[in-house]
């Protein structure tokens, strides 16, 4: 702990002195059950907080012992409000002779990021447009018609059955994209019908919750692939990422033969993880943190979907469409969410600042029309997660400026062919598999 701050001069009563730390302290409070966050250059012990936290504690507390500054910026739009519940944890200030940041990092990169968030600001490319939304859940509920009127028409043959589970696994598809734009934006002026919106998206036309989802991706967001912090990226022992595989081989792990991971891959990998792995992981949380009203929700999916087919199919036969549209939806989220996260750098916590540790850990993919509408703009990854906030439709208004400024100061900003990205992820895995098999062999 520093010295504390002189108190101030001139104004009659003195002041109450302000405590200022040191980053060598600060970075002490990084604990389970003792946790500090610097927010512009102030300090905040969060550590009976963060089980409040709006967020979820693991979100916030992935930040301890760290400056949080762009993560704050980052996932919140009503700063003032938020500031409200920061101000009875603040506990002190930097102190003056320390820097704003960290571990080295580079303050003129942080700063001028910074600009360009306050320029993006300006532009007003924060401000979602309803309309945009309101076409894509038109265009949702459109494909959810339309399953069921193939179905009604064309009967219960096999051509009408596989068009029907096609449109319903694309509805489902854009709804991931719809709900994900949602935890994210303020679609509404009213935070409170923006939650709704989600819940109805994520609950009555997918069938699962919406604060199970937010919980996770949020996570995601923050601290993207680092193991431990980023569920997307923390799948050992099943699938080696990264730094993991070398790992697993210097300890003799082989719970799987993962020099063959790109293979198996497609057995488990996309086929199963929202049938299976996102199912039983949703009905979880929900049941273990009483989320009720996400229950109910989700149930009401679910009794829309065989009121409306078992008619046709029975309840069996249900069963199987309902098998079949997931596992659809299923080679559509892994493949498109993952091809701009799986190639690149897969590791352990660096501390980096905010717009170095998204760029080390995302890529985007060409633009086109069906890029756009295909991938719900997540072709857009690099600008999704130095702004998760901003609507999609701004995308690509940010995207030169972001460019420029990797440019400056010598970041890679790597755009792929789609095709190519999807078969990096592929190409990833075989690569850390053999890195798995080297260091098992001979470490």
């Amino acid at each position: 702990m520093g010295a504390p701050a002189e108190a101030g001069e001139g104004s009659g009563a003195p002041e109450t002195p302000v405590p200022t730390y040191g980053w060598q302290e600060i970075r002490k409070h990084s604990l389970p059950t003792d946790k500090w966050v610097v927010i512009e250059r102030k300090v905040y012990d969060i550590s009976r907080w963060a089980d409040r936290h709006p967020g979820g504690s693991r979100l916030i507390s992935h930040h301890a012992g760290e400056d949080a500054t762009d993560a704050f910026h980052a996932f919140h739009q009503d700063l003032s409000f938020v500031r409200k519940f920061l101000k009875p944890l603040l506990i002190g200030e930097l102190a003056p002779g320390e820097p704003s940041q960290d571990r080295q990092q580079n303050e003129q990169l942080i700063e001028d990021f910074r600009v360009l968030r306050r320029t993006a600001e300006d532009l007003k490319l924060f401000e979602a447009d309803t309309e945009f939304f309101s076409l894509i859940l038109g265009h949702i509920l459109l494909m959810e018609g339309l399953a069921w009127l193939v179905i009604y028409l064309l009967g219960t043959g096999w051509a009408p059955t596989i068009l029907a589970a096609v449109v319903l696994a694309v509805s489902q598809a854009q709804c991931w994209c719809l709900q994900h734009d949602l935890g994210h934006v303020s679609v509404f002026k009213k935070s409170r019908w923006n939650h709704v919106a989600q819940q109805f998206v994520m609950g009555q036309l997918k069938g699962f919750s919406a604060h199970w989802w937010n919980f996770r991706h949020f996570q995601h967001h923050a601290k993207p692939n680092v193991f431990h912090k980023d569920p997307d990226v923390t799948v050992a022992p099943v699938f080696l990422l990264g730094e993991s595989s070398v790992e697993y081989g210097k300890k003799k792990r082989r719970y799987l033969p993962y020099n063959h991971q790109h293979q198996y891959f497609f057995l488990i990998g996309p086929p199963l993880l929202t049938l299976v792995n996102f199912e039983v992981e949703n009905l979880a949380y929900m049941l273990v943190c009483m989320r009720w009203t996400d229950l109910l929700w989700a149930m009401s999916f679910y009794v829309r979907f065989f009121t409306s087919y078992a008619p046709f199919y029975g309840l069996s036969g249900t069963l199987l469409l309902f098998a079949s549209v997931r596992v659809l939806e299923s080679h559509w989220f892994v493949w498109v969410t993952q091809m701009n996260h799986i190639p690149k750098e897969i590791g352990s916590e660096k501390h980096r600042d905010w717009i170095s540790a998204q760029l080390e850990a995302t890529c985007n993919v060409k633009q086109s029309l069906f890029n756009d509408w295909f991938s719900g703009h997540l072709n857009f990854q690099i600008e999704h997660h130095l702004f998760p906030t901003m609507p999609r439709h701004n995308y690509h208004k940010i995207a030169p400026l972001v460019k420029s400024l990797c440019v400056k100061h010598g970041l890679n900003y790597e755009v792929k062919p789609f095709l190519k990205a999807l078969m990096d992820i592929v190409g990833s895995l075989k690569k850390s598999g053999d890195a798995w098999l080297e260091a098992y062999l001979h470490e």
